[in-house]
């Protein structure tokens, strides 16, 4: 193993470069900010090259997840509170994440690091106080642990079948140890720490003819998208430029005076592209005329008396 974090390091330092931030985040950080509880989840559209990894592996948008823990004072238990401070050295009022990253471990640090990026929350439905507290002091036993390199290129080597790969270089995901594992990653650290309340995120359901049963899923196939998928967790989004209830979707500012580059412009239309009223209306008479001329492959036409009969 200490091989092959001799070799990882300048993998996780590629890895870890980040592109640009957008000119504008596509949610509304503040928004965010005030909705946020304890034990929300956090869903973040990473930046780093890791995130194109990750987003390739579970066709998602979603490449990182994150705990909110709330400010220091939100934390009860005055152990947990010593322990989150031997951590964080930041102002005492800071909202606080617990997170596992690449290259950095699991760690906690302010809210503010997401405030340009593109976030959602996942709420717990019906989370009870006590087991939320439970979740959070689950979250932060872990802080110190190392980041698990190793999943990220397991979960990928998941997607290539049996038969191509020898045994010993199968995936390590499936092997169940006695014991905490050493190292994590951030769906698996936050998997487990609702695991450990017997919270449901995708669950097997089986069914028989007296009863119906739930199995926990491996923490370590937990990706960010599951817990957007799961039922058990409430979505909410503020986006950057919104709408309330009661306006119309359509005083959106969708014209303007900008451009869009050359990049932008094959990836988004501009306020004249797109198709107009004109052509929409001509292509339902082109549709009504063909449906009326000729029936659809496999159809039959009316015979005579069915004509007759119609008419």
């Amino acid at each position: 193993m200490a091989g092959f974090g001799l070799l990882s390091r300048p993998i996780v330092a590629w890895l870890n470069q980040e592109r640009s931030i957008r000119s504008y985040p596509l949610s509304d950080f503040e928004r965010i900010s005030y909705e946020l509880r304890p034990c929300d989840i956090l869903l973040v559209e990473g930046r780093a090259r890791v995130s194109e990894v990750i987003r390739w592996i579970t066709q998602s948008t979603w490449t990182h997840a994150a705990l909110y823990v709330g400010r220091m004072h939100d934390i009860e238990d005055s152990e947990l509170r010593e322990i989150v401070k031997h951590h964080f050295s930041g102002d005492k009022n800071d909202r606080l994440i617990i997170e596992s990253l690449l290259g950095k471990g699991t760690i906690v640090r302010s809210l503010e690091s997401y405030a340009r990026d593109h976030l959602r929350i996942c709420r717990p439905s019906r989370l009870g106080i006590k087991d939320g507290q439970q979740v959070i002091r689950y979250a932060i036993s872990r802080l110190g642990v190392e980041y698990d390199v190793r999943q990220i290129f397991d979960l990928a080597r998941f997607l290539f079948p049996w038969y191509i790969l020898p045994k010993k270089w199968r995936s390590s995901l499936f092997q169940h140890h006695a014991g905490r594992s050493t190292r994590t990653v951030c769906s698996t650290m936050i998997a487990e720490a609702f695991a450990f309340v017997q919270f449901p995120i995708l669950p097997l359901i089986k069914q028989s003819d007296e009863s119906v049963q739930l199995f926990r899923r491996n923490p370590k196939l937990c990706t960010p998208s599951d817990f957007d998928y799961s039922p058990y967790f409430e979505i909410i989004k503020y986006p950057f430029v919104d709408f309330s209830h009661d306006q119309d979707y359509h005083l959106l500012p969708w014209e303007g005076r900008e451009n869009l580059t050359e990049d932008e412009n094959r990836l988004y239309f501009g306020p004249d592209d797109g198709p107009n009223r004109k052509i929409v209306e001509e292509a339902i008479e082109v549709a009504l005329k063909t449906s009326r001329e000729a029936p659809l492959e496999g159809e039959f036409e009316p015979s005579n008396d069915q004509k007759k009969n119609d008419g």
